[in-house]
């Protein structure tokens, strides 16, 4: 029963490289069909990325090749050692919706208000467009930084 335990590895990558691993290794796992459960890097661990694999051949047959990929290191981890970096979260459900009014809470637009033109709820980002812009720009920001404030069909007090 202990051999179907899920294993946990940490693998070395060049820095500031870990999202271009993360995509190769992640084709590589679904091409050449690799017991590979997640790949993860989690912020602010430089230069390294968790793999939860079957085994450690799994882990570095999904790494052999990979560009910027730089090895295993010597000894798995237990869960508990990266739990504190992976937080499982549970799908999370937004109410924003294409063409709502929002109102940016952090960044160099804070308190501006926008129209949300797209929304793409895996990366946790919205695309949006400044309201009071001269000409419109797109601004991807992630969602946490907006909040609505009126719905597309709503109208306004003054209206």
């Amino acid at each position: 029963m202990e051999e179907d335990k899920p294993k946990y590895f940490i693998l070395r990558v060049t820095a500031n490289r870990e999202e271009q691993v993360l995509g190769f290794m992640f084709s590589n796992a679904i091409k050449k069909g690799i017991e590979i459960y997640s790949i993860v890097h989690p912020p602010g661990m430089k230069g390294y990325i968790i793999v939860e694999a079957k085994n450690r051949e799994s882990a570095e047959v999904a790494a052999n090749g990979v560009p910027y990929a730089r090895g295993l290191l010597k000894e798995e981890v237990s869960y508990e050692e990266i739990e504190h970096l992976v937080e499982v979260s549970k799908k999370t459900t937004t109410n924003i919706k294409k063409n709502d009014i929002v109102e940016i809470i952090s960044g160099p637009f804070k308190r501006e208000q926008a129209k949300v033109i797209r929304l793409d709820n895996t990366k946790s980002e919205v695309v949006i467009e400044l309201l009071n812009a001269a000409v419109p720009i797109p601004i991807t920001l992630n969602i946490e930084d907006i909040k609505v404030i009126r719905r597309e069909n709503q109208k306004t007090e003054e209206e």
